[in-house]
C-alpha cells in the first residue's frame, strides 16, 4: 500500500535522523551534518544500507520538510526586525551578495561551467545558513558580541536574498533557461508586487483571524487553523508562479509581526524540529556517493573558494555601510558556512534539469566543510583579525580612515536635508502602495479564476462572477490610486514651491510648474496602469464600461475614499508598530561588549527536564560555584531584567549569563544539566471532590475555615458546605463549621483520605 510504504519511509527517516543527530551533538558537530549523513546512508545510492528508495515519496518528504522550514524561517525574520537591522545593513548585505554573485560567475566562466550552471552555483554560495551560525555563535559564547551580532544580522537579511534569488531562479528556470523571459527588473518588479499583495492581506487577515481563534477556540484547532493557512499560502504562491518556500516564508514573517508569534513558535516547535529534520534527510537521500568521491577536487576547491569568497564579500559590504572595519571582517569569518537555501536552489536547477546531477553532492560537500569550518573560525576571529590588521598596508588604512569620515559627514548632511525629509515618508508609501495595485492587477486573472471556480460561472445571473469581480476589484484598486495621487500632487507642491523660492516670478512659476510635474505623473500612471491591466476576451469592454463608473465614484465618494484609505494605513502600521516593543534576548540596550573587563555574555535555554527547574536562582550559587550571574531571563517572549535572587527557574527559560567565557560556558553547562532520575509525578489529574460528614466529636465543631486553615494543614480545599439541605457554595473564612455539615472537599485521594480520618478520629487538632 503506497500509504503503508510512505509511513515506513517516514519512520525510517525520523529513527536515522535522531541517531545521527545525537552523534553529531555528542561530538559537537552541527545537527544539520547528521541529517544530511543519515539521508546519504540510507538512501537509495548506497545498497545494501538502502532502506528508502522510491524517489517519488522522498520529493514527498522534502517538499513537506521545506514548507515548515520555511515557515520558521519566516517567523524570525519580521519587518520590526528590519527596522531595527537597518536599511544600512540590509544595502550591505545586498552589495556583499552582489560581489559573491560577480565573482563566482567570474569563476564558474574559468572552470568550464556554462552560464545556467554559474548562475545557480552564485545562487548556492551568496546566502549563508541562519540556523548553523545561529548555533555556532551560541556554542562559541559570541551571540552577544557586536560581530556576533552583526554576523546573525546578515544571516537574517540575506534570508530576504535568498527569496528574491529563488524567484530569479524560477523564473529562469520557466523559460528553460534560454534567457526568454521576462526581464531582470521586470521580474523583481513582479516579484515584489506579489509579496507586497501577500503581505498587506495577510497584515489584514491573518492576526484578525489568530485573534479570532485564541478567543473562540482551544490551541489543537488554533494549530489545525494556522497549518491550514501555512498550506494554503505555499500553494497560492505555487500558483501565482512562485515556489512552495515563498509561500511558507512570507506567512512566517506576517505571524512575526501579531502577538500570536511566540504562541504559534511553541505550537510549531515539534513540527518543525520533526520536518526539517525530513528535509535534510531527505537532501541526503539525493547524494550519490560515487559523485560525491568523484568530484571530492571539485567540492574542495569550491569550499576554498566559498570561505575566501565570502569573507571578502561580506567584509566589504560591511565596511563600505560604515562598520568597523575590524568588525566587519570578524563578521565575514563567522558568515562563511552555507546551508538550506543552497541545498533548495540545487534542488531546482536539478529538478528542471538545467544544472547537472553532481550539484547536489556539491552544495552538500560545500556545505558540510563550511559548517566544520565555522567554530574554528568563529572561535580564532579576534586572533585572525588582529593578526591580519597588523599587517594592512598604510595606504589602506588612511583610506579606511577617510572613507569613515566621509560617510559620517555624508549622513550629516542627509539629516539636515529638509526637503529629504519631508519626501521620504511620501516616496515609501507611493513605492507600496504602487506595488499593491500592480500585485492585484497581474495576478487578477488568477484571482478570478479561483473565484469562478468556487462560485461557478453564472453564479447570481449568467456571467454575474465576471461583473461583480472586475467591479469589486476596480473600487479596490480605487483607494490606492487615490493616495497614490494625493502623494505625488503633495510633492510636486513641495518641489515647486523648492524650486521657485527666491525667484522674482515665483508667484507665477510655481504653479506652472506644479501643474508641469502633476501632467508627466499622470501620464505615466496612465502608461503604467495600461502596462497591466488585462486586454483579452470581454474583460476589456468590462474594464472599459467600470471607467465610467470609476469616475463617479471617485466624484461622489471622493472624501470616504481618502478616510478608508487612513483607516487601512493606520491597520497597517499598528500591525507593524507596537506589539513587541519590550527587549529580546539579542536586543537589550545593557549587553554590549566590554573587551576591557574580559566579560562575555552567554545564554542557554533550560531542557524541560532540567535539574535546575523549579529552583530559585539564589538556591542554585552560580556566582559562588562559578563566578556567573545570571542577568536576564526571557520567559513566553518576554524580557525579565536582572532577575531577583528568588526568581524561580521554568522549564524552556532562556537565560542570559555574564561572566568570564569560562564561567559563563560552566554555569550554562550546570544549568542544562539533564540527570535522567524520576521526577515527582504531576497528581493533577488525581485531584477530585467527596462530600465528607462532620461528626458531633470531630475536632472541627465549632470553628472558623480561617482557624482550620484546611489548605496549609491538610492540603485541601473546602468547596462548599452542606448544611440541613442549604448548600453554601465557596464559604467564606469566617464560615463555622457545625456537627451534621457536609463538607465538599477538594484535593488528591490521599489528602482527602489524611483529613477524613482527622475529622472522623477527633484528633487534637495543632490548628493555629
Amino acid at each position: 500500500m503506497p500509504g503503508i510504504d510512505f509511513i515506513q519511509d517516514l519512520a525510517v527517516i525520523l529513527v536515522v535522523a535522531a541517531l545521527t543527530g545525537w552523534l553529531c551533538q555528542r561530538i559537537g558537530l552541527s545537527v544539520v551534518v547528521g541529517f544530511l549523513v543519515a539521508g546519504i546512508v540510507v538512501g537509495p545510492h548506497t545498497p545494501p544500507f538502502s532502506l528508502v528508495t522510491d524517489e517519488a515519496r522522498i520529493a514527498t518528504a522534502a517538499q513537506v520538510g521545506l514548507v515548515f522550514l520555511m515557515f520558521s524561517i519566516g517567523l524570525k525574520l519580521s519587518i520590526r526586525k528590519l527596522r531595527r537591522l537597518g536599511l544600512s545593513l540590509l544595502l550591505g548585505v545586498f552589495m556583499s551578495a552582489g560581489l559573491v554573485y560577480y565573482l563566482t560567475r567570474l569563476a564558474g566562466v574559468m572552470i568550464g561551467l556554462d552560464g545556467a550552471e554559474s548562475l545557480f552555483l552564485a545562487g548556492m554560495l551568496m546566502i549563508s545558513s541562519s540556523s548553523i551560525i545561529g548555533k555556532v555563535l551560541q556554542e562559541v559564547g559570541a551571540t552577544h558580541e557586536r560581530a556576533g551580532q552583526l554576523a546573525m544580522g546578515v544571516s537574517v537579511l540575506e534570508d530576504v536574498v535568498a527569496v528574491v534569488m529563488l524567484t530569479v531562479l524560477t523564473s529562469f528556470v520557466q523559460f528553460g533557461g534560454k534567457g526568454g523571459g521576462p526581464h531582470l527588473g521586470e521580474t523583481i518588479g513582479l516579484f515584489g508586487a506579489f509579496v507586497v499583495l501577500a503581505g498587506v492581506a495577510g497584515l489584514l487577515l491573518v492576526p484578525w483571524l489568530l485573534r479570532k481563534m485564541s478567543i473562540s477556540a482551544n490551541e489543537e484547532v488554533q494549530t489545525l487553523g494556522m497549518a491550514g493557512v501555512l498550506f494554503s499560502l505555499a500553494m497560492l504562491a505555487e500558483h501565482a508562479g512562485y515556489s512552495l518556500a515563498l509561500g511558507a516564508f512570507l506567512l512566517g514573517t506576517i505571524v512575526a509581526e501579531t502577538p500570536h508569534r511566540h504562541q504559534i513558535q511553541r505550537t510549531f516547535e515539534g513540527m518543525r524540529d520533526v520536518f526539517s529534520a525530513v528535509f535534510f534527510v531527505a537532501i541526503g537521500m539525493q547524494i550519490d556517493l560515487r559523485v560525491l568521491g568523484a568530484e571530492w577536487a571539485l567540492i574542495l576547491g569550491v569550499a576554498v573558494f566559498t570561505l575566501a569568497t565570502r569573507l571578502l564579500a561580506v567584509s566589504t559590504g560591511l565596511t563600505l555601510i560604515g562598520t568597523p572595519a575590524k568588525d566587519a571582517f570578524r563578521t565575514g569569518l563567522m558568515a562563511t558556512p552555507i546551508g538550506e537555501f543552497s541545498f533548495v536552489i540545487a534542488q531546482l536547477g536539478i529538478t528542471a534539469k538545467v544544472v547537472p546531477p553532481k550539484f547536489y553532492p556539491l552544495a552538500v560537500g560545500v556545505s558540510l566543510l563550511t559548517t566544520l569550518a565555522a567554530p574554528l573560525l568563529t572561535r580564532q576571529s579576534q586572533a585572525i583579525s588582529d593578526w591580519a590588521f597588523a599587517r594592512q598596508p598604510r595606504w589602506l588604512e588612511a583610506w579606511l580612515a577617510y572613507y569613515s569620515g566621509w560617510l559620517e559627514r555624508l549622513h550629516a548632511r542627509q539629516k539636515s536635508n529638509l526637503l529629504w525629509q519631508l519626501s521620504k515618508k511620501r516616496l515609501v508609501q507611493i513605492g507600496v502602495e504602487a506595488l499593491f495595485v500592480t500585485g492585484l492587477l497581474v495576478f487578477s486573472e488568477q484571482l478570478f479564476s479561483m473565484t469562478e471556480d468556487w462560485v461557478g460561472r453564472d453564479w447570481l445571473f449568467p456571467g454575474g462572477p465576471v461583473f461583480i469581480f472586475w467591479m469589486v476589484l476596480s473600487l479596490v484598486v480605487l483607494v490606492p490610486l487615490v493616495a497614490i495621487w494625493r502623494n505625488f500632487s503633495a510633492l510636486a507642491l513641495l518641489y515647486s514651491q523648492v524650486s521657485t523660492q527666491g525667484n522674482a516670478r515665483a508667484a507665477r512659476l510655481a504653479p506652472l510648474m506644479e501643474t508641469g510635474l502633476k501632467s508627466v505623473v499622470g501620464v505615466a500612471l496612465f502608461i503604467w496602469l495600461a502596462s497591466f491591466l488585462p486586454t483579452g476576451g470581454s474583460v476589456k469592454w468590462l474594464l472599459l464600461g467600470t471607467v465610467g463608473v470609476t469616475g463617479a465614484a471617485v466624484f461622489l465618494l471622493k472624501r470616504k475614499i481618502v478616510y478608508w484609505h487612513s483607516e487601512l494605513e493606520v491597520e497597517l502600521q499598528g500591525r507593524l508598530a507596537g506589539s513587541e516593543e519590550r527587549m529580546s534576548a539579542t536586543a537589550a540596550p545593557w549587553l554590549r561588549p566590554h573587551e576591557e573587563w574580559n566579560l562575555s555574555v552567554g545564554e542557554c535555554v533550560l531542557p524541560d527536564l532540567a535539574d535546575c527547574q523549579g529552583r530559585r536562582i539564589a538556591e542554585l550559587g552560580l556566582r559562588s560555584r562559578f563566578g556567573c550571574t545570571v542577568v536576564g531571563i526571557e520567559r513566553q517572549g518576554y524580557m525579565i531584567s536582572l532577575p531577583a535572587p528568588d526568581t524561580v527557574l521554568y522549564p524552556r527559560d532562556k537565560i542570559l549569563i555574564i561572566g568570564t567565557a569560562a564561567q559563563v560556558a560552566a554555569g550554562k553547562a550546570f544549568l542544562t544539566v539533564v540527570s535522567g532520575l524520576p521526577l515527582t509525578p504531576s497528581e493533577f489529574d488525581d485531584v477530585r471532590m467527596e462530600s465528607l460528614p462532620v461528626p458531633t466529636t470531630s475536632p472541627a465543631v465549632g470553628r472558623t475555615l480561617r482557624e482550620l486553615s484546611p489548605a496549609q494543614i491538610h492540603q485541601v480545599q473546602i468547596a462548599g458546605i452542606n448544611r440541613l439541605g442549604t448548600r453554601i457554595l465557596n464559604p467564606g473564612a469566617d464560615e463555622a463549621v457545625r456537627a451534621g455539615d457536609e463538607l465538599l472537599t477538594l484535593g488528591t485521594p490521599a489528602q482527602i483520605r489524611a483529613f477524613k480520618a482527622w475529622l472522623s478520629e477527633g484528633a487534637v487538632s495543632t490548628a493555629g
